[in-house]
């Protein structure tokens, strides 16, 4: 009678110890991250695809700035040469050279976008509105997807650190995964300049 109670008891300790080692929350929460870095790519590819359709409308502009045009497209063939494996998202190095690149594109897409200013004729181009506009959709669906990836890798690290999880982490070998980062940090950290004596 004495052991089968103390079976019992150890089945019901080691019962709670697994519902409380986060096993589950940790292949609920890897499956939900790698979804929202599917949707961060697929919006990332569909920004790629509209750039070839971009220089093509603004190279009808004869006297648009070449310069300007050649770094959208090399930003571009260095953004999509970059492969990206499930392992991306669990390596910060690869993760933070595709971020890297992912900015470079977007930055010469703006400097693109600032210099058309100055071309009426292409400003009045419907093809060139359109694209524009579906630009500007595209880098807001991108906004949106990293907001969804960054929650998901916070709620997984913050399970990957707690405890008692984090035993279940050692064990299994999951570690903290990368995040997105702001390129220009050092920059946008600094407080701004204010001189009113200039003129």
């Amino acid at each position: 009678m004495k052991s089968r109670l103390l079976g019992l008891a150890i089945a019901a300790v080691l019962s709670f110890l697994l519902t409380g080692c986060g096993y589950n929350d940790f292949q609920r929460l890897d499956e939900q991250t790698k979804s929202a870095w599917s949707e961060v790519l697929n919006q990332y590819q569909r920004r790629a695809d509209l750039v070839p359709n971009i220089v093509a409308t603004v190279k009808g502009e004869a006297a648009f700035e070449q310069d300007t045009l050649t770094k959208v497209i090399e930003a571009r063939a260095k953004a999509t040469s970059i492969q990206v494996t499930p392992e991306t998202l669990n390596d910060p190095a690869a993760f933070s050279k595709f971020q890297a690149a992912q900015g470079e594109l977007g930055s010469a897409l703006s400097r693109l976008m600032v210099v058309s200013e100055r071309y009426p004729e292409l400003k009045a181009n419907q093809a060139f509105r359109d694209l524009r506009v579906q630009l500007e959709g595209t880098e807001n669906r991108i906004t949106v997807a990293r907001n969804r990836y960054i929650q998901t890798v916070q709620a997984y690290n913050v399970l990957t650190r707690s405890f008692p999880s984090n035993l279940t982490a050692m064990i299994f070998s999951y570690s903290v995964k990368p995040n997105f980062a702001v390129q220009n940090e050092a920059q946008i950290s600094a407080p701004p300049v204010v001189d009113f004596n200039k003129k």
